[in-house]
């Protein structure tokens, strides 16, 4: 069975605005790593958006440094499932707009053989958290308190309370710290 992976950037006081976070070449390395060991990133149509067409962009053009464009090659080359009502098109041939309940196409997808499925953003993994559908949590905290913003998992509510086990962590030059925990 395919583990369901959620990778996010916080900062210290919970908040997931992409605006307000370090991205330097170390960190884009980090989640080079990560594109590449899955082969499915799910995201909803807020967070898509965000990524595209930006990164297919640099990694059609070569433009920016060699770690963007690495990420922006490995970001391309993955297949990706967009959850949307409203989206009309997805770019790229590796994209396809799920319509589906997202408990019931996670839980086809994970039955699928293949490497991890990566999640990003809020919404869609907020309620995947709630469904008890996500495996693997990669929080990359940032040494930011933003004071503002949409925090992680906001108006979740848990039936019991999530126990996860550190597994792996990493602090990076920029102050950033990378941790892997697996629920238990």
């Amino acid at each position: 069975m395919r583990n369901v992976v959620y990778a996010i950037n916080i900062t210290l006081d919970g908040c997931s605005d992409h605006t307000k976070v370090i991205a330097d070449e170390e960190l884009l390395e980090y989640y080079t790593h990560l594109l590449r060991g899955a082969d499915l990133a799910v995201y909803g149509r807020k967070t898509y958006q965000l990524m595209v067409p930006y990164w297919p962009d640099i990694a059609k053009n070569h433009s920016g440094t060699r770690a963007e464009i690495e990420f922006a090659r490995a970001f391309d080359s993955i297949n990706k499932v967009v959850f949307s009502q409203s989206l009309g098109s997805a770019e790229g041939k590796n994209t396809r707009i799920v319509r589906t309940k997202l408990q019931d196409e996670i839980l086809k997808l994970k039955e699928e053989p293949g490497r991890n499925i990566l999640v990003g953003g809020v919404a869609i993994p907020s309620q995947l958290i709630e469904f008890g559908l996500v495996d693997e949590y990669r929080f990359v905290v940032q040494p930011i308190v933003a004071g503002e913003g949409r925090r992680l998992l906001e108006g979740v509510s848990l039936q019991d309370k999530l126990q996860l086990k550190l597994v792996e962590s990493k602090i990076f030059q920029s102050g950033c710290v990378a941790l892997r925990y697996l629920k238990q």
